[in-house]
């Protein structure tokens, strides 16, 4: 089955969340570092590459609506976004077309979000798939003998349309897809990669029409002692009557509270403050909490 070419392609949680890195796909993929290659039965020189659509269109692709409009990414500007297409292959037969991240620091339950789309604004569904898989080995063995080599990125985090299912399983507008890391126990740089893999594909096939990716992201959720030290400090501690609080990253604070070592709570503040008098309480040790809009942070302060 024939299929058009509409373009030119060139070559909830829990507590307080850190980026660990983001990528919007604005520039160039080799700027920021990533590598593509095409593992294909039967590959052409067609590559994941950052979209470049330049109007008239063909038509309309990813959510256009006419042929005047470049179109946009899930968040960003025109072009803002990565793309991949049947093109991959000639004839009908198995893609598997690469876009590998630098490295990228992880460790158990990091949380991994990517935005995807399909490009065609048709009703007709050429069925698409994507993996997103993670290596962690020490040094990267990237995919090079053909559609079913996987290299080192064994790890599978998220597959879209995993039976390559018509009806648009993959779907028509940005949507997100999240994994959380596991078999990272310490800090460690990784590698993930998005895979475009599809049996019966190419512009002779039944499968793989045309997909993007927007706006892949890492973020880490903090335990409440680590938002603390990140975004306040006190002083003194220990302290006998007043202990100064700074508010490092300008957070709306909604309330504080102190707490004895049996979590009984001895005091509370119902607004923005930058000191807290403890001359009443008794010596020993308390725990403060502050509560903001971004999340709550806990430290240990010790009243003489």
């Amino acid at each position: 089955m024939k299929k058009i070419l509409l373009f030119l392609l060139l070559i909830p949680i829990a507590g307080f969340s850190q980026n660990q890195y983001t990528f919007g796909f604005d520039t160039a993929l080799a700027t920021a570092g990533y590598q593509v290659t095409n593992q294909s039965a039967l590959a052409t020189t067609a590559l994941w590459s950052k979209a470049s659509f330049t109007t008239p269109l063909a038509g309309p692709i990813f959510g256009s609506g006419n042929t005047t409009t470049v179109p946009v990414g899930q968040s960003g500007g025109n072009n803002s976004f990565a793309i991949v297409n049947f093109n991959s292959t000639t004839g009908a037969n198995t893609i598997s077309n690469w876009l590998i991240t630098p490295n990228i620091t992880v460790q158990n339950g990091d949380i991994v979000t990517f935005y995807t789309r399909k490009g065609t604004d048709g009703t007709q569904d050429f069925p698409d798939r994507l993996e997103l898989r993670m290596s962690t080995a020490t040094t990267t063995i990237v995919p090079s003998t053909g559609p079913a080599d996987v290299g080192s990125f064994t790890t599978i985090g998220v597959t879209v349309n995993p039976n390559l299912d018509p009806g648009f399983v993959y779907p028509k507008v940005w949507t997100q897809y999240t994994y959380t890391v596991s078999g990272v126990p310490t800090a460690s740089p990784v590698k993930f990669a998005f895979r475009y893999f599809i049996t019966d594909g190419g512009p002779g096939g039944n499968n793989s029409d045309i997909i993007g990716i927007d706006t892949f992201s890492v973020d880490r959720t903090l335990g409440t002692s680590d938002f603390f030290k990140n975004n306040f400090t006190i002083y003194p501690n220990p302290a006998e009557d007043v202990i100064n609080v700074s508010n490092l990253g300008n957070l709306e604070i909604t309330k504080a509270s102190i707490t004895d070592v049996n979590g009984r709570i001895v005091k509370q503040v119902n607004s923005s403050f930058d000191s807290i008098t403890i001359s009443e309480l008794n010596a020993g040790i308390y725990f403060l909490n502050i509560n903001t809009l971004e999340g709550s942070g806990t430290t240990k302060i010790v009243k003489n």
